[in-house]
């Protein structure tokens, strides 16, 4: 594996834990309340906001600059 991909995918890992930890803990607080049991649900909702998270960010990050480069030019 080369040097590029690999640190495409630290980046990825690494930027996908924050947010995808803060949104679900807010949506899950805003509609189910922090209530008993929380921290379980709180941690199924991250765990999957966090795979799609890293899935979009590997797939959709090499290709969003050059779509950005198109709309700013």
């Amino acid at each position: 594996m080369n040097t590029q991909l690999r640190r495409h995918i630290a980046f990825a890992l690494a930027i996908g834990i924050v947010p995808a930890g803060l949104i679900s803990s807010v949506l899950l607080g805003m509609n189910r309340g922090f209530s008993p049991g929380f921290e379980e649900a709180w941690l199924r909702s991250w765990s999957v906001g966090y795979a799609t998270a890293i899935t979009v960010i590997l797939l959709v990050g090499p290709r969003l600059p050059v779509q950005i480069e198109r709309l700013v030019r």
